[in-house]
């Protein structure tokens, strides 16, 4: 065992002879150490690193770390079926289609938390299986048979398989055909200082640019150019809120592969159609999927740089390697980017084995970077993000973009992951599990079964990374008619208007509080603090949170309890302190839990104690010289202080220094204030217009 620090509350562990290719030396984004300096002074771990035992078997080694009695597990990436990973056993696996609780996902990574104040990465991009404390060794002794003795006997099967009941006092990790691993430990003072340092470990959080936090609709598949122009005047017209235009697989010549070009018969006139949803204020986004199609411009010159299996007949470019990379980049950059694209969605980019006709490639697979298929499979979807921002940052544009796949040290990038499959609880509980291994989620609105599902999924994804409305099947937006036959045929709900009426309003809130997230995303970026998160992140001593992954935390100051379709009351568990309901003002003790009810046109939103929340007058998009009218809603006698971020809201010259900070204070003699802190005041995006003292 070989113990380095990387920088103070980070240090490496080396067992055995690790293989070369992981997810840190495939990474093409440094540490952020300047920003992680001014996180907290690291305490020390509670336990020993010698503690630690590793072994190398015939299927590779394993890693023992100990865990306490009270000690509590999350994390492993995108966790679609459990929350509170205690007791458990995940095999890290990309998977599009996680049928059950195995840990299969489209995005595992091999880094967990533990409420005990510290996280734990490895290193590696193989199928990793964790053992959370799930298996008990033989034990040899009077006091493990007088313990039994004492033991009641479960009368239940909830008794009987009580993981937690179970539990053993190590974390047990197997890392299949290598002979070596690296480990990284992350040291507290507690869970969410954990979590900060891996997150700035792997380069900081993301800053995505303004208008990516609006609304993005995404068009029907078969719409050509005309339908699309007229769908996205539709919207204008209706003074809907929206962003982002997404273009689905019909915009391309080839897809499933892909070529790479404009249809011509759907679009005939591309550089019109540009035009005239770049006049009305829209940014556009691209389907596209990484493999490349025979017919792509740059096929032959990708051939060298591919693996040994085609998918759909196309290329799987090894997008390890800059060569590859450069190839895909320069496509992107001289035929999208520099015409005005902002943004894409990768699709397709992890793996499916649970259905008949597998379509990816196998594990058997081998790349000229040496890579083989289980590695690959792991790393697709981040090095396709990685390609993907290598254009953008060539041109100096920031984008926000959807990709179906990530893993390890994902935080620097942009793109929000998302799902075909559909269970609305479980995409709530990615919302809360993304968060903890510093990926971004979006519970996308796509095929609902009534409208209350629309209404109840709407709200989900407005308090969430990415309020993102798929509606890639049907012709008609989907609060005019849920059902995709009836809206294939132009039949349209009888109550219309009143359904659009009320999406257009959750759309109104998601762009009133656009500065307060936005400025919880420049958090993000510069300490590593997701703006999304599980409460346990916040709360990681209070047990009753440990288990919650049906509330959230939207900032530092929102928890959201969403609903889903069918009810109309549930219970909402209020951590410490005093909480206000965002829309009536009631105030809640925190400590216990309440029975709240709220009809399906409304939700559950509620605003920590002493808070200075921004709220701003909605706009139905964002422009580059956008200026909000803000009133500030003031919540208790002494409010903490409040950040606003801006910049230009496009471009990474904030990188360099230019941005903007407005510090809102209050005080309960002389009201509220502002105070500028810039060299260029040019920079600021908000105009405090009131300030309303709520109670």
């Amino acid at each position: 065992m070989n113990i380095s620090t990387v920088y103070s509350g980070v240090q490496k562990i080396t067992f055995g002879k690790p293989e070369s290719i992981t997810p840190v030396s495939l990474r093409n984004i440094e540490a952020d150490m300047a920003n992680a300096k001014n996180l907290p002074e690291a305490l020390d771990l509670p336990f020993d690193l010698n503690e630690i035992k590793f072994k190398t078997t015939a299927r590779g080694c394993v890693v023992e770390l100990p865990l306490v009695e009270g000690e509590d597990v999350h994390g492993l990436g995108l966790q679609l079926k459990s929350h509170c990973q205690t007791g458990k056993k995940k095999v890290l696996r990309v998977n599009s289609d996680p049928v059950a609780d195995t840990g299969d996902s489209h995005a595992p990574v091999p880094f967990y938390l533990s409420t005990n104040g510290y996280g734990v990465f490895v290193d590696t991009a193989r199928y990793t299986t964790f053992y959370c404390g799930s298996h008990q060794r033989r034990q040899d002794s009077q006091a493990s048979f007088d313990s039994c003795q004492n033991e009641n006997i479960g009368t239940s099967t909830e008794e009987l398989y009580d993981s937690k009941k179970n539990t053993s006092s190590s974390m047990m990790i197997e890392i299949p055909s290598v002979q070596g691993i690296d480990l990284y430990i992350f040291a507290g003072p507690n869970m969410q200082v954990a979590l900060q340092r891996y997150v700035m470990f792997s380069g900081g959080g993301c800053l995505p640019p303004m208008w990516g936090l609006g609304v993005l609709y995404r068009g029907y598949a078969k719409n050509n150019q005309d339908d699309s122009v007229k769908l996205a005047k539709h919207f204008r017209e209706k003074h809907i809120p929206c962003d982002v235009f997404g273009l689905e697989p019909g915009w391309m010549d080839k897809s499933y592969s892909c070529n790479f070009a404009w249809n011509d018969t759907n679009f005939p006139d591309t550089d019109t159609f540009l035009n005239q949803m770049y006049d009305m204020g829209y940014e556009l986004n691209l389907w596209e999927q990484l493999f490349v199609h025979p017919t792509a411009s740059f096929y032959k010159d990708m051939q060298p740089y591919s693996g040994d299996f085609d998918v759909w007949e196309g290329l799987v470019p090894d997008l390890s390697m800059s060569e590859a990379r450069d190839i895909y980049s320069k496509h992107q950059f001289d035929n999208f980017i520099q015409r005005g694209i902002h943004g894409v969605k990768v699709d397709e980019c992890d793996n499916s084995d649970f259905i008949r006709f597998p379509w990816s490639f196998p594990e058997t697979s081998e790349f000229p970077s040496g890579m083989d298929g289980e590695q690959m499979h792991s790393s697709f979807g981040r090095l396709g993000q990685e390609a993907i921002m290598q254009g953008f940052r060539k041109a100096n544009k920031r984008t926000y973009s959807n990709c179906r796949s990530s893993h390890a040290l994902a935080s620097p990038y942009p793109m929000a992951v998302y799902s075909d499959l559909y269970d609305h609880d479980d995409f709530i509980r990615g919302t809360v599990n993304a968060s903890l291994s510093g990926l971004l989620w979006t519970p996308e609105v796509r095929r609902c079964k009534s409208v209350d599902d629309l209404i109840r999924r709407i709200q989900s994804v407005v308090f969430s990374p990415m309020t993102l409305v798929n509606a890639w099947t049907i012709k008609n937006p989907p609060w005019l008619q849920f059902d995709e036959t009836k809206n294939n045929q132009d039949i349209l709900l009888d109550n219309a208007t009143e359904v659009e009426a009320i999406c257009k309003e959750l759309f109104e809130l998601r762009m009133s509080l656009l500065p307060y997230l936005y400025s919880a995303f420049a958090k993000y970026r510069f300490s590593g603090l997701p703006v999304f998160r599980a409460l346990v992140v916040d709360y990681p001593e209070d047990l009753a949170v440990r288990d919650l992954d049906t509330q959230y935390m939207v900032g530092d100051s929102l928890m959201f309890a969403p609903l889903t379709a069918g009810n109309t009351q549930r219970e909402v568990y209020f951590p410490q302190g005093k909480w206000v309901d965002f829309f009536s003002h009631q105030i809640y003790e925190g400590g216990q839990a309440y029975q709240l009810k709220a009809d399906v046109n409304q939700l559950l939103l509620f605003v920590k104690h002493n808070t200075l929340l921004p709220f701003a007058k909605p706009v139905e998009h964002i422009t580059k010289d956008i200026c909000f009218d803000i009133t500030v809603r003031v919540y208790g006698d002494t409010p903490q202080s409040c950040e606003l971020f801006s910049d230009d809201g496009y471009s990474f010259d904030y990188e360099n220094g230019q941005y903007d900070k407005l510090i809102l204070n209050w005080d309960t003699i002389n009201g509220g204030s502002s105070t500028v802190l810039s060299n260029d005041k040019s920079l600021s995006k908000y105009n405090i217009t009131d300030w309303q003292k709520k109670y």
